[in-house]
């Protein structure tokens, strides 16, 4: 039987720590140029993933 496949974009955007899942803040790719200072210092840094998505992420990552 073949081996269960992670989801590769799940696999880049998250990573398995001590707390739980670690996340990238959202819109903090490109057209960063209309957005202020404020908002990008913001979004800079991780955060983990809200308790309710963990599952779903967990199942992405194959680690049920």
């Amino acid at each position: 039987m073949a081996k269960a496949k992670v989801h590769s974009g799940a696999a880049k955007r998250f990573k398995k720590t001590a707390n739980g899942l670690k996340r990238k803040s959202a819109y903090k790719s490109h057209i960063l140029t209309k957005m202020t200072t404020k908002r990008k210092r913001q979004l800079r840094g991780t955060s983990l993933v809200n308790e309710r998505d963990v599952p779903a992420v967990k199942r992405m990552l194959r680690e049920i």
